[in-house]
C-alpha cells in the first residue's frame, strides 16, 4: 500500500489523487471551536487540543497507511457559549452545510472514508447528522469520534469521576491539556475550582439530575457564570500530557481500523 506524498490534504497537489486507494485511504476532519473558556483560558482551546492530539498522532501512524488529515475546522458550534465575549459560531444548518460540503469534495476525490475528529461537546449532535447524511448522499464511509470518547485508560483515571462527568468546560482535564499543548497561553492565576449547578441537581433529582435519562437543553452560564466547569486549579501539564499522548495512541489505532474495514461495510446491495 503507498501512502500519500503528505499527511496533509491541503499540502497535495491534485495529481496526487490519481494514486489514491479509494478502498483503504482515510480522510480526517478535525474539529475544533472558538469559544470562551473561563477567565484562564483561550478561545482557541479545543483547536489547540484536537491539532496537538492530531500532531502526536502522526508519527504513530505506519508510513504505507493513507491517512489524509483535511484543515482543521476552527469555528464551530457553539450558541450555548454566545453571551460570552469573543466565542464564535455558526448555526447548526451552516454547520451542517458545511462539513456536508466539505465531505462531498472528499467523496468527488475518490476517498471513500471519512473520520470526524472532534475536540468540542457541542458537536457530537451535528456530527451523526453529517455523518448519516453522506452516507446517503455519497456512499461514504464516516465515522464520528471526540478525543474524550475514547479509551484513555489510565490517562484518563488520573482524573476523579466527579471531574469526568461535572468539569465539562476549561475544568481540570482542558486546563491540563493546554498546559502541555499552550502553557503560554493558560493564566493559573486566574483558574479556580468552578462549581457546576449540574452537581446540585444531580443530588436533588435522581431523573433529571442522572446525566442519562434526561439531557437539558443549556447555556454554559447555567452552569457556572464564569463560564467554567471543574477544577482547573488542580490541572498540571503532566496529567495533561498523558491525556494527549493516549488520545493520539488511540487515535492512530482508530485510523487503522477505519482504514482496514472493507467497502462492503455499507454495500449492501439491492433490497428484496
Amino acid at each position: 500500500m503507498k501512502a500519500p506524498a503528505s499527511r496533509f490534504w491541503s499540502r497535495l497537489t491534485t495529481r496526487d489523487f490519481r494514486t489514491l486507494d479509494p478502498a483503504a485511504t482515510v480522510a480526517v476532519l478535525p474539529l475544533g471551536a472558538t469559544e470562551q473558556h473561563g477567565p484562564h483560558l483561550p478561545l482557541g482551546v479545543d483547536s489547540t487540543l484536537v491539532d496537538g492530539i492530531v500532531a502526536a498522532a502522526v508519527p504513530l501512524l505506519p508510513a504505507d497507511l493513507p491517512v489524509l488529515f483535511l484543515p482543521t475546522q476552527q469555528i464551530g458550534l457553539s450558541p450555548e457559549h454566545a453571551r460570552f465575549p469573543g466565542t464564535l459560531t455558526l448555526s447548526s444548518g451552516t454547520l451542517i452545510r458545511l462539513w456536508s460540503e466539505i465531505g462531498a469534495g472528499v467523496a468527488r476525490a475518490g476517498v471513500r472514508k471519512l473520520v470526524l475528529f472532534n475536540a468540542h461537546g457541542g458537536h457530537v449532535g451535528a456530527m451523526d447528522v453529517v455523518a448519516r447524511e453522506l452516507r446517503v448522499a455519497h456512499e461514504l464511509i464516516v465515522y464520528s469520534a471526540s478525543w474524550f470518547n475514547l479509551p484513555l485508560g489510565e490517562a484518563a483515571a488520573q482524573f476523579s469521576a466527579d471531574e469526568h462527568r461535572f468539569g465539562v468546560h476549561a475544568g481540570e482535564i482542558e486546563t491540563s491539556m493546554m498546559l502541555a499543548l499552550a502553557p503560554a497561553e493558560v493564566a493559573m492565576g486566574a483558574a479556580r475550582d468552578f462549581g457546576s449547578a449540574s452537581r446540585r441537581r444531580a443530588q436533588d433529582y435522581p431523573i433529571l439530575g442522572n446525566g442519562k435519562s434526561a439531557k437539558l437543553g443549556w447555556a454554559m452560564e447555567d452552569y457556572n457564570p464564569q463560564g467554567a466547569a471543574g477544577n482547573a486549579a488542580a490541572a498540571t501539564a503532566e496529567k495533561g500530557r498523558a491525556l494527549v499522548d493516549a488520545a493520539a495512541a488511540q487515535l492512530a489505532l482508530l485510523l487503522a481500523e477505519v482504514s482496514r474495514l472493507p467497502l462492503q461495510a455499507i454495500e449492501t446491495g439491492p433490497l428484496p
